[in-house]
């Protein structure tokens, strides 16, 4: 194993702190992990990790070394890079994580595009609903909708979804359709929504004349899923909210009855985000430019791609 490697090596364990978890992210196994940080140890001369049965952490020559470290690995990948066509560039292991939705109505039955375009890319898919730490947990890119907090990551927002409010025909049948915001406020109720990470409940959102509020529709079931909240409309317990992609065949099939069309709420605006480097991977590039291409029918009319740093 060459030096870079073992820079590379060193840096995923510290990043991670953890051998078991970086030799994972790296595909390598467990063993070559700690015999490439020892050898660098021995070359530099100096111990590098602290070691204990629940965590590795840096020593302070650990810290010095890993500033070089990085720039160092990201150079070599640069000047790998330099001469291959794009096509070639874009090899090894990508990892993602996406809203469960997103993953599997969406990114799922396409991916083969991306695979054709990319015959030596691997693509490790995970889908949660949760935020994660992308560097403590080996995501080399993440999916989200709403608002971005995290100001430690890189965010390219592609634009707003838009979103559609739905009733199943039971409930219609039983509560009858708003005809504008005023009926609502006659015994309507809406599927409750807790956002697992604000952990805090979601109104109702109306858009009227360009101006938007929410209305606080009682809500006699709440819950944190986006599976679990189209079942809920579906079986008949209130009104929802979504990304219009989500529920397209519900719609077609009439399992579900879109209402209130000219008071949709707001487009959720989707970003795709990753750690910080100062040369990205290929294979982000690669990931962003097919799924920018994937999500552009899904945005609001008018919604243009465009670059952004966050952070």
């Amino acid at each position: 194993m060459d030096r870079i490697d073992q820079l590379r090596g060193f840096i995923q364990v510290a990043e991670m702190g953890s051998f078991t978890r970086a030799a994972a992210a790296l595909d390598w196994p467990r063993t070559t992990l700690s015999l490439a940080v020892q050898r660098l140890e021995d070359t530099v001369g100096a111990r590098l990790l602290h070691r204990t049965t629940r965590r590795v952490q840096l020593t302070p020559d650990g810290q010095l070394l890993l500033r070089f470290a990085q720039a160092l690995v990201e150079d070599a990948e640069r000047l790998e890079q330099l001469f291959r066509e794009r096509r070639e560039e874009v090899a090894g292991r990508l990892i993602l994580d996406l809203p469960s939705r997103v993953a599997q109505r969406l990114v799922a039955p396409a991916l083969d595009e991306l695979l054709r375009r990319h015959p030596r890319l691997q693509v490790l898919l995970g889908a949660t609903d949760r935020y994660i730490d992308p560097v403590a947990e080996g995501v080399d890119c993440l999916v989200r909708f709403g608002s971005l907090n995290d100001s430690s990551l890189v965010a390219r927002r592609l634009g707003r979804v838009a979103m559609v409010n739905c009733a199943s025909p039971g409930y219609l049948a039983e509560h009858g359709r708003p005809l504008g915001p005023a009926a609502l406020d006659d015994g309507h109720v809406m599927v409750g929504y807790v956002d697992p990470e604000s952990r805090r409940a979601q109104g109702f959102e109306i858009v009227e004349a360009g101006q938007s509020r929410v209305l606080d529709l009682p809500s006699r079931i709440v819950v944190n899923n986006a599976e679990t909240y189209i079942a809920c409309c579906v079986a008949g317990h209130g009104l929802i909210q979504v990304p219009r992609f989500d529920v397209d065949d519900l719609l077609c099939d009439g399992a579900l009855r879109e209402v209130l069309p000219d008071c949709r709420p707001a487009g959720l605006e989707v970003s795709v985000l990753y750690p910080h480097r100062r040369h990205r991977s290929s294979r982000i590039d690669a990931f962003v430019d097919w799924f920018t291409e994937l999500m552009t029918p899904h945005l609001e009319c008018g919604e243009s791609v465009s670059p952004g740093t966050k952070g």
